[in-house]
């Protein structure tokens, strides 16, 4: 059987994301052996690949990084002394392969000899028999050793792991992959993967994982001390140390949000931008030795000093854990609300607190998705798509702003450039023309009529997993309506 792959590596080197592989699996056209894929099967599948970067990768890759607000991606190349390092371990298992094939063609002269001696002694109603095996054996070698026409799959992913390390967690299963001089820490991030750590900055120690295979090298300094004890059992600091090579390592995931701590830290500004006249995009950025660690859906407390302060949802990907976005919305007469739109300033002090909140991403969900934000109840929609993105295993993404007017859907390009550049993603808008938060007299049955109307255009919607955020009084409609349909409750989540 050819090499196994993972379908995280799989995905990479066909450039498509996981969800499609899964889909493929899942329709019978392509097998897996216990969740791997082997190359050859990946190549019948896609057997117009080339060897050169894929464009639809890269372009939805760019997508992706613009979406959470870091770098333009680009394949950074790991340092040299990484570098060489691979190139060798590479060279050292052309080497053992050569050495293999040498040992298996002297093991194949010897079994011809012994043959050979056999046919002399045997009888001659035996001696055909040989004969038709010393001919099938000759055959045989002689095909073995005929120059084949190389898998580019095969060859991409050595390339890949020049430039890439592939890393496994266990026992979560989780893997993603290391680009440039990215830290392990900050590679599992990017894919979505909430390990476990403190203060990314090697001061704490709680990002502790353990070797199981492959090997590290530590690329940051950091204060935190490891003990004999730890040296001698393969821990080291994931927020210090990457993969040189092809890595297997033991470390906890948070599962859910009793796994993520309660903190304080104290931010800065980095900047306020106006979307709208009635809501402001409030941009924080954390200390780099003190990142906010947080659940997509999740919200925090911010605090202006001692006397202001509000809870709002993070309106930013948990993959860039030091600049966290907000979407403020223009109260008359809140205090809050009116110290952000006419006296802060960039760099002054934003005290955060949290996270909290259940409303958050059910990731091994194998459903559909679909999004509805009720106006600001965008924000942490907003962070559960780009989370849902930074995954790459969900089938089909369907993103559904409804707002109580034109002005209230204050990014309509974000989900157009999404839809755009994603294949597996749809964008729908809707205006309800009435002040949803206010739902007496007869909006509530405007706004059946409107969610009614989606169920016609989208009939999928009643085996996805629906998340609801917005106004309390729309999402306790709309969670009702869909409950109404027949849907379990463990399939539509809606935000306090």
């Amino acid at each position: 059987m050819s090499q196994l792959l993972s379908l995280s590596r799989a995905a990479r080197l066909v450039g498509v994301n996981r969800s499609e592989l899964q889909k493929r699996i899942k329709l019978g056209e392509l097998d897996s052996f216990d969740g791997l894929v082997s190359i050859d099967n990946l190549l019948a599948s896609y057997p117009d690949v080339q060897l050169e970067d894929n464009t639809e990768y890269r372009r939805v890759v760019l997508i992706k990084e613009l979406a959470f607000g870091k770098r333009i991606f680009e394949r950074v190349m790991p340092d040299v002394e990484t570098l060489a390092v691979r190139i060798s371990e590479l060279s050292r298992e052309l080497t053992l392969s050569q050495t293999q094939g040498k040992h298996f063609k002297i093991l194949l002269e010897r079994l011809g000899t012994r043959l050979s001696e056999t046919e002399a002694k045997c009888t001659s109603e035996a001696k055909p028999t040989i004969t038709s095996l010393q001919t099938w054996l000759a055959d045989e070698i002689k095909a073995a050793m005929e120059p084949e026409y190389p898998n580019p799959l095969a060859i991409r992913d050595n390339v890949l792991r020049v430039i890439s390390a592939h890393v496994t967690v266990l026992p979560s299963n989780n893997d993603f992959f290391i680009d440039g001089p990215d830290t392990i820490l900050e590679g599992a991030l990017r894919a979505g993967i909430p390990l476990n750590y403190g203060c990314s900055g090697g001061n704490c120690g709680l990002c502790k994982a353990k070797v199981i295979s492959g090997q590290v090298k530590k690329t940051r300094f950091h204060d935190y001390v490891r003990t004999e004890a730890d040296k001698r059992d393969g821990l080291f600091l994931m927020c210090s140390n990457t993969a040189v090579t092809d890595l297997v390592i033991e470390a906890s995931v948070a599962g859910g949000v009793q796994d993520i701590p309660f903190q304080q830290i104290p931010a800065t500004v980095k900047s306020i931008s106006v979307l709208t006249p009635d809501v402001a995009l409030l941009h924080l950025q954390t200390p780099r030795t003190n990142r906010l660690r947080f659940l997509a859906g999740q919200s925090v407390t911010l605090m202006l000093g001692k006397a202001l302060k509000a809870t709002l949802a993070v309106a930013s990907c948990p993959c860039d854990d030091r600049n966290i976005l907000f979407h403020v919305h223009r109260i008359p007469g809140n205090v809050f609300s009116d110290y952000v739109f006419n006296k802060l300033k960039n760099h002054e002090v934003v005290d955060i607190e949290g996270p909290q909140g259940e409303f958050i991403l059910q990731e091994k969900s194998p459903r559909p998705l679909y999004f509805i934000a009720f106006d600001m109840g965008f924000a942490p929609i907003k962070s559960l798509i780009e989370h849902a993105m930074s995954l790459e295993a969900a089938e089909a993404i369907h993103l559904i702003w409804i707002g109580s007017h034109s002005a209230s859907i204050y990014l309509p390009n974000v989900g157009r450039a999404w839809a755009d550049a994603l294949d597996n993603f749809e964008y729908t808008q809707r205006v309800a023309d009435f002040d949803l938060s206010n739902q007496n007299g007869n909006r509530e049955e405007s706004l059946k009529v409107l969610l009614q109307e989606l169920l016609e255009t989208h009939p999928d919607v009643k085996e996805a997993d629906i998340y609801i955020a917005g106004a309390e009084a729309a999402n306790t409609i709309a969670e009702n309506f869909f409950l109404g349909m027949g849907m379990p409750k463990t399939r539509v989540f809606t935000s306090s």
